[in-house]
């Protein structure tokens, strides 16, 4: 036996999230597809406040990626409009329990109202010293990486300047650790252009479970399965 093998239960530092399988929830249910953001809003709910209390310090929800656009109108509107209302209910929580939100990605193409409130949440919280959440809404990982090249060019940076860590700077997930474990659900295996750099040493964990369905003993497993494996980083 390796005993160098990870068997303790401390979980990762920063867990990140492709919360995948709504819509398939819901249409197995006979339901709207809308029915299943909902679930899945609320679920995701859940597992941030028990996240916070295994003492998780990030967390990185994939909420509407850049390709998230294509999607029909009425579904788009109809997420925003759950998205909004959980705000609004989420903001004491939030405060209650010391989480401070980020936001990951754009915000030009969000509806006024969205973005006034996602703003007040980020306000609110931005003194919180416990669990950092992370929203990844508007986000697409080749985006965040050709925004940042552009931010380097307009610095004004020699090429013989540019180190991984001044890249790091540049990024929407500045100041944040790297993912140490992504969990991807719904039967899907790739990453779908989530946290492209962050995760170059990720743990990756991948489950058919749909993520409404994914509750706490599902993260529970995933974070079990993280501990018993062996992080190298390249090295021996």
């Amino acid at each position: 036996m390796d005993t160098t093998v990870r068997i303790n239960n401390t979980p990762p530092n920063h867990i990140a999230i492709i919360m995948d399988g709504n819509g398939r929830w819901a249409e197995r249910r006979g339901l709207s597809r809308l029915d299943g953001h909902k679930a899945g809003l609320e679920n995701a709910r859940q597992i941030i406040r028990h996240l916070n209390s295994l003492g998780v310090k990030y967390v990185t929800l994939y909420s509407f990626s850049t390709e998230n656009w294509k999607r029909p109108d009425a579904e788009i509107k109809g997420l925003f409009g759950l998205i909004n209302d959980i705000m609004s209910s989420y903001i004491p929580e939030l405060v209650e329990n010391n989480v401070r939100l980020k936001h990951l990605g754009h915000l030009d193409k969000l509806p006024s109202v969205l973005k006034d409130k996602l703003a007040d949440l980020l306000s609110r919280t931005s003194q919180n010293t416990g669990l950092t959440l992370c929203l990844a809404f508007d986000y697409g990982g080749r985006d965040e990486i050709i925004q940042a090249v552009k931010k380097l060019v307009k610095d004004g940076l020699a090429a013989d300047k540019i180190t991984e860590n001044v890249f790091d700077g540049y990024l929407y997930t500045a100041g944040i650790p790297e993912a140490d474990l992504v969990i991807r659900t719904g039967g899907e295996m790739r990453l779908s252009n989530f946290l492209l750099w962050q995760s170059a040493y990720s743990e990756l964990y991948f489950s058919e479970v749909m993520w409404p369905d994914f509750g706490e003993k599902e993260i529970d497993k995933a974070i079990s399965a993280f501990n018993q494996r062996q992080r190298r980083f390249g090295g021996l």
